[in-house]
């Protein structure tokens, strides 16, 4: 299941039908895909990965910060980096990332917890998730906005994006950081009003209503702490009859229609405000 801790089981992963041909097209290199077809699809989701490249960077305390990167063909860009749910930096991120950078962003996929393989159990994400020093992930997502800002082929422009664990990541790296589009996929949005005033450009947040941890109550002191923070014409929250977890086609919760309508809506947020 999913809680305030993250995002559960990959089990019972509804159908997604992709025929033999496009399938095989897709491997050649010689079609594309819907990003959700990708994504529920193992063999597919590593052939995308695939097209990433390995960075690491020093954070602003001197530490190593790893990812993966992908450059689109006409440069300079905008760039948006992309943080994982609670099992890490895995295929389905980097093929994310790989997609984003098709449509013309430079993405960077950044690895929160540094493992050389991602978890692939609820015990195992909720181990490394409990391990996570607070101060470390801070110090290395605003290392990355920094990082990104300063690419030499990269426009002045920064997005963030996260799922679950990384929606959460995705607002802290705005707040420790200046980021000009933040979104948010059901990540725990309980912040302060002095922490809300440090974000410097407009968020867009995507809920579930069925879902019980990333819940109505939370997301409205949400928007009444972004209020408070002068953020309110800033704050963008769209609610989709779904549960936690909705946007990814390898959980349970799946749900193929609001999942590309948020993905669409998440897509017009970037090209609106990043390019």
């Amino acid at each position: 299941m999913c809680t305030l801790d993250g995002c559960g089981s990959h089990a019972d992963m509804p159908p997604i039908f992709i025929s033999a041909t496009d399938r095989r097209a897709f491997l050649a290199g010689l079609g594309t895909l819907p990003i959700a077809a990708v994504l529920a699809d193992p063999v597919l989701a590593q052939a995308a990965a695939a097209k990433v490249t390995p960075v690491s960077i020093k954070t602003v305390m001197g530490k190593t910060a790893k990812g993966v990167i992908a450059k689109p063909a006409q440069l300079p860009a905008p760039a948006i980096v992309l943080i994982h749910e609670w099992w890490g930096l895995n295929d389905q991120i980097k093929a994310v990332a790989a997609d984003l950078a098709d449509k013309g962003y430079i993405a960077i996929a950044i690895d929160l917890f540094g493992k050389d393989e991602p978890a692939t159990t609820a015990d195992e994400a909720k181990a490394q998730m409990a391990a996570l020093n607070t101060e470390d992930a801070t110090d290395a997502v605003a290392s990355w906005v920094y990082y990104a800002r300063d690419l030499p082929d990269a426009t002045d422009k920064v997005g963030t994006v996260g799922w679950c664990f990384g929606g959460a990541w995705s607002l802290n790296a705005s707040i420790a950081a200046p980021v000009n589009a933040t979104v948010i996929y059901y990540g725990n949005v309980t912040r302060t009003v002095s922490q809300l005033e440090n974000l410097s450009g407009p968020v867009l947040g995507h809920f579930g209503t069925l879902d019980q941890s990333i819940n109505k109550e939370m997301v409205e002191g949400f928007e009444k702490n972004m209020a408070a923070a002068g953020k309110a014409d800033s704050l963008t929250v769209y609610w989709y009859d779904a549960d936690h977890a909705f946007a990814n086609p390898t959980g349970s919760r799946y749900d193929a229609a609001d999942a590309a309508t948020a993905w669409q809506r998440t897509l017009d947020f970037y090209s609106a405000n990043l390019t």
